[in-house]
């Protein structure tokens, strides 16, 4: 009986390790250019575009079929990267552009039903059901997402507040040489 057990465990070590090198050997990678999209879009898997999250939206763009001024998030600055990358016409943004923006959870009116959570398309709520739920600021992208399922309204979004940690992602960082 033991003997059997360790062929059949060996036998699937053997064919998951076949399988594995099948899926490394014949592994296709991805179109180029909608990866180099992706890169600048901000990855807030929002929707506000229209696109179910931003590699749908990256590949409609990489085909020509959607705008490059549909990413609220991703602002003037995004439209403005994007109109380089691909050569294309750099229009006014389809929509209203806001600043970095977080959510935050009144812990006195939580309830804990969930709907946050699973509106969340990056995890950053946790908390159980009938528990208070928080939100990992560092993992929230601001999309705004949560704030419509939630029943009682206890989610708001905040603007980011500038730090000397985060001050550099809207300014263009200029060394400074010192003369020899």
């Amino acid at each position: 009986m033991l003997i059997a057990v360790a062929i059949m465990a060996l036998g699937a070590v053997i064919l998951g390790a076949a399988l594995g090198f099948a899926a490394i050997k014949f592994k296709v990678e991805g179109d180029p250019l909608v990866e180099k999209v992706e890169a600048i879009l901000p990855q807030t898997q929002c929707g506000q575009c229209g696109f179910p999250g931003c590699r749908p939206y990256a590949e409609a763009i990489a085909k020509g079929e959607a705008d490059i001024n549909r990413c609220p998030p991703g602002g003037a600055e995004g439209i403005r990267k994007l109109s380089e990358l691909l050569g294309r016409e750099a229009k006014p943004l389809d929509g209203e552009e806001k600043p970095k923006q977080v959510a935050v959870v009144d812990e006195a009116t939580c309830i804990g039903c969930t709907l946050c959570l699973q509106a969340c398309p990056v995890d950053a709520i946790v908390g159980a059901a009938k528990q208070l739920h928080t939100v990992v600021a560092s993992l929230c992208t601001g999309c705004e997402l949560c704030v419509a399922p939630c029943p009682v309204e206890c989610i708001a979004m905040e603007p980011v507040r500038e730090t000397v940690d985060n001050w550099k992602w809207k300014y263009p960082v200029i060394e400074v040489k010192k003369a020899a």
